[in-house]
């Protein structure tokens, strides 16, 4: 379509071909992009140890939940009384991601190596776009035995977010969404699992042995 249109504007063509043609139905890929889980957080952790920047990476994307063409942007300058502030990459409106610098960002920050301006560096101390930062976190999740990709660590962030009982503008505050839809998606995820798990509780207890039977067994 963007050939023909090209072509029909150069007039290389005497029309466009593609003019209503719809894109054509893709299925959707489950939920998309794989959450990470503890487990795969403590292999990468395992594999690249604090004073890496692979560390770096993982953390600035874990416990801020930016996305990758944020993540690499973040630096000192957005940080003001261990609060950040940046305004968000995809953001229409000036909409920005705003939350705690986390203790546990903070201790590997200090740790290093980081750049000024921008947290993430490569292996020369320069920043990284968000392209080439795909593609060495990628490997780095490779190299730890961890096959997800940067949203996922997104998704996890949204998650325990969710789970930690933030509210859907707390969230959207948070992680610079707007709308409600994507809020509400984690906040309702987050209280079926907590019924689930008071659900699961009332059936233990009310299959756990009576204290009056284990008397009798003993007597």
């Amino acid at each position: 379509r963007g050939l023909f249109r090209w072509a029909f504007k150069s007039e290389l063509v005497k029309d466009d071909p593609t003019v209503g043609v719809e894109n054509p139905k893709r299925p959707k890929d489950g939920d998309g992009f794989a959450v990470w889980t503890d487990e795969d957080v403590a292999a990468y952790e395992a594999r690249w140890p604090i004073g890496t920047k692979e560390r770096v990476w993982l953390h600035v994307l874990l416990y801020t939940g930016l996305r990758r063409g944020d993540a690499v942007v973040l630096g000192r300058q957005h940080v003001k009384d261990g609060f950040v502030t940046i305004r968000t990459e995809k953001s229409r409106t000036g909409l920005e991601a705003m939350f705690d610098m986390r203790a546990e960002l903070d201790a590997t920050l200090r740790a290093g190596p980081t750049g000024d301006l921008a947290f993430i560096v490569g292996d020369s101390g320069h920043p990284l776009t968000k392209e080439s930062f795909g593609n060495v976190f990628r490997a780095a999740c490779n190299a730890a035995g961890v096959k997800k990709s940067a949203h996922g660590l997104r998704k996890i962030a949204a998650e325990k977010a969710a789970e930690d009982g933030l509210t859907e503008k707390e969230l959207e505050a948070m992680f610079a969404w707007e709308g409600g839809a994507m809020a509400s998606l984690y906040t309702k995820k987050a209280n079926r699992k907590k019924t689930a798990k008071r659900g699961s509780e009332k059936i233990r207890n009310a299959n756990a042995p009576h204290p009056e039977m284990d008397v009798a067994r003993t007597q």
